[in-house]
């Protein structure tokens, strides 16, 4: 039989399959549907109840004189109308938020047509996190404390509350198993519709079922704490700490508003909601205080469909058919035993959509709370090819793939070689592999030129997400000589090393980018051996470097290896830097924030540190002012990010995550019960391999999701003074010189390990 293309054949594909495929790609080909908006508008049903109530429309439209004319398409669910729409077999549908989000992201389809519910809110109500007043519940206390949900995949009730824990880092979620990871969040919770096997069954473990006790957990109105006012009535009675609803819940069921029995003596003020700052706030104040503003339903079509027709089509209609006593009713379903059909009932009138783009029609909150949902098991690859770049990197790799199989951690790691950081880079820009943990200066160069994002990072500190330090100017107390940042010029100075963060690369580019220093030619190390008088740069005795970038620098106790990178150099990194200011050969010493309180006050017992006081030194600070070296935080050259997990925008940085936090309970700082170390390299006789060794967790990213979010603008901007505005077109190469992206030596390279994992 062949396929023969008519404008009319669209709706045979029920009769004849195969040929529906050629006959999307010729309407494609044709840009078909910039002829049909203005000849007819296909909308898609997904109900019997909407089909019948859109075949009314459409005779009530044709009625009226309404143009274009109306079809009513089967669809039958959202995902197949999303489809059909794509595919030129509908033109428009309905949809609430979470699939706006899905067509947006999948389809590039937009909306152009919005519910409006009340004239107070608009096109949009706000989930809530309630709690009784009183209770010491914040929006970070929730691990642990007995949840009430509106029902399983509900918007206020589920959707953002545990979208928003995940984006926000709260609630990891390995292998995007999110009703395991809410149920391990939260020690017990009633989430209707969650009573079968295959939901863990604390899910169930606070619901209440009908009056007689029986239909526990169902999704409906036979559980008693169902819907917004069940989950509210949840936390009223005690028998869950928090309840996730709407704005407009507590009012709806406090102070005498509602008939029912077990809401009469309830009052609103003995509740509060929590704010995603983790403050409380009382309940009227939901503007401010929210989870996400979740957006209306709204009407979606292909990027090529002309919005304003669409608009002006269904406005006509609502101005005829949204009156009291008109034959047809646009915003009311009652007739065809549902509710909510095409439009929801509660809708008082529909607007167009100015912006015409899915993520500002969603808004940041509700748009980051979706992402993050959409972490989905059945679209996880098996495994995460991880990149790494030396031997000692591949061993520990190997062993950590081990490791993370033997406690069935999802996905597994499979370990790829690579000759450089930047060869990662560039693999996972193809998505040949994955993942790649990088520093500062890599994670600049990832993200700028590869388009990488971060996933997860490393944390110093064990009691909350510290995961930087500060590179600081430190210089000793001396009220008759108290120079500032500002006058540097002809001063002696004490580095870490050449192309170390604190000590080089964070100081020499402020330095460039105020204008201070002016490199010729592209040479920094000349141009600061000429506004410095005389420096200790260990590592500059390598190369043609000015001479004067050794002046200071002592080498070991006989004199030998004056300038090595190495500690037979005395003045070599953090300590030895302070050693040089300490000594009174450097005038300043470019550190980190944590050196001088690790070298005085008897913390090191070196006979040069011994006698040294914390209150004998001072911070430079970047406004020109002096501050007390305590005040670090305040007064610094740039805060330094800890390492970062980079991935592909496309990796779901959700399930990355959800894994390597999972991962850290078996095998982090405190779980040395089980062999494998991923924050200690000492067994693989290397150093910072894969994770720096200083590490102590993994921490999510929370609102840092691009590299120079992560990296911070102060850091950025060293970074971007070592590219001199003379090396236009250099920015890479100047990188990679200066700050010391370090390559190993090359080796089998793209070799899948499966050996050692």
């Amino acid at each position: 039989m062949s396929c023969t293309f008519s404008w009319f054949t669209l709706g045979v594909c029920d009769v004849l399959p195969f040929c529906c495929h050629s006959q999307v790609l010729m309407v494609n080909a044709l840009n078909f549907t910039k002829a049909l908006s203005l000849e007819r508008v296909r909308w898609c049903t997904m109900s019997n109840q909407e089909l019948s109530k859109c075949k009314d429309m459409s005779n009530a439209f044709t009625g009226a004189g309404i143009l274009p004319p109306l079809e009513c398409m089967e669809g039958e669910s959202a995902a197949n109308c999303t489809q059909m729409i794509k595919d030129y077999l509908a033109d428009a549908v309905t949809l609430d938020g979470r699939w706006i989000y899905q067509a947006g992201k999948e389809y590039g389809l937009k909306p152009v047509v919005g519910e409006v519910y009340d004239q107070e809110i608009g096109t949009s109500y706000y989930a809530v996190a309630v709690v009784r007043k009183g209770s010491n519940i914040t929006i970070n206390s929730l691990k642990g404390v007995r949840s009430c949900h509106t029902g399983i995949n509900r918007t206020a009730g589920w959707n953002v509350p545990v979208g928003y824990l995940i984006d926000s880092g709260r609630l990891p979620a390995m292998g995007c198993d999110l009703p395991k990871a809410v149920s391990d969040y939260f020690s017990a919770s009633c989430v209707p519709g969650t009573n079968s096997a295959s939901y863990p069954t604390s899910l169930c473990q606070l619901c209440k079922g009908d009056s007689s006790g029986q239909n526990k957990c169902q999704g409906n109105s036979q559980e008693q704490y169902y819907d917004y006012s069940g989950a509210f009535r949840c936390l009223a009675e005690g028998a869950g700490e928090v309840a996730f609803v709407k704005h407009s819940t507590v009012p709806e069921n406090t102070d005498g508003r509602t008939l029912s029995t077990w809401a009469q003596q309830l009052r609103s003020k003995d509740f509060q909601l929590l704010c995603r700052n983790g403050s409380t706030a009382d309940v009227t104040e939901w503007r401010t205080c929210h989870l996400a503003r979740v957006p209306a339903r709204a009407v979606v079509v292909r990027p090529d469909t002309d919005g304003t027709a669409v608009f002006q089509l269904l406005n006509q209609g609502q101005q005829r058919f949204n009156d009291v006593g008109a034959q047809f009713q646009m915003f009311d379903s009652t007739a065809y035993g549902a509710q909510n059909l095409m439009f929801r009932d509660s809708t008082t009138k529909l607007v167009a959509v100015t912006s015409q783009n899915y993520q500002a029609w969603l808004g940041d909150e509700y748009l980051h709370a979706m992402q993050a949902l959409s972490c989905d098991p059945n679209t996880l690859p098996e495994s995460l090819n991880w990149c790494v770049v030396s031997t000692e990197e591949i061993w520990k790799c190997g062993e950590m793939g081990t490791a993370f199989r033997s406690k069935n951690l999802k996905p597994e790691i499979q370990c790829i070689s690579a000759k450089t950081k930047e060869e990662c880079m560039e693999m996972i820009q193809k998505k040949e592999i994955d993942v790649v943990a990088l520093g500062g200066a890599d994670i600049y160069i990832a993200g700028k030129t590869y388009g990488l994002v971060p996933a997860a990072g490393e944390s110093f500190s064990a009691e909350d997400n510290n995961n930087a330090y500060y590179a600081v100017a430190l210089v000793k107390r001396n009220p008759s000589n108290a120079f500032t940042i500002n006058d540097l010029k002809g001063k002696k100075s004490c580095h870490t090393g050449l192309g170390r963060t604190a000590g080089w690369n964070i100081p020499i580019g402020m330095l460039v980018k105020k204008g201070f220093i002016n490199p010729r030619d592209c040479n920094i190390p000349q141009a600061v051996s000429e506004f410095f008088s005389a420096s200790c740069v260990p590592s500059a005795e390598q190369g043609n470097y000015p001479s004067t970038l050794c002046q200071l620098c002592i080498g070991d106790n006989n004199g030998n290896n004056k300038c090595s990178a190495s500690s037979q150099e005395r003045y070599y990194s953090y300590n030895g830097a302070f050693r040089c200011l300490a000594e009174d050969a450097g005038d300043v010493a470019f550190v980190k924030h944590s050196t001088v309180f690790e070298n005085t006050d008897g913390k090191n017992t070196e006979s040069w540190a011994r006698d040294l006081k914390s209150s004998g030194f001072q911070l430079l600070c970047r406004n020109g002012a002096r501050a007390e070296v305590t005040q670090f935080a305040q007064c610094h050259l740039a805060r330094v990010p800890a390492q970062a997990i980079m991935v592909h925008p496309d990796t779901n940085i959700f399930a990355l995550y959800g894994l390597l936090d999972k991962a850290q309970e078996y095998f982090g700082n405190n779980s040395n019960r089980n062999g494998f170390k991923m924050f200690d390299s000492s067994a693989f006789q290397g150093k910072d391999l894969i994770f720096k060794d200083s590490a102590v967790k993994i921490v999510p990213v929370e609102e840092r999701r691009t590299y120079a979010e992560w990296l911070g603008s102060e850091y950025v901007e060293s970074l971007e003074g070592m590219q001199t505005p003379q090396c236009s077109g250099a920015g890479n190469k100047l990188i990679q010189q200066h700050l010391l992206v370090i390559t190993f030596v090359p080796f089998i390279i793209l070799g899948q390990l499966q050996g050692l994992g």
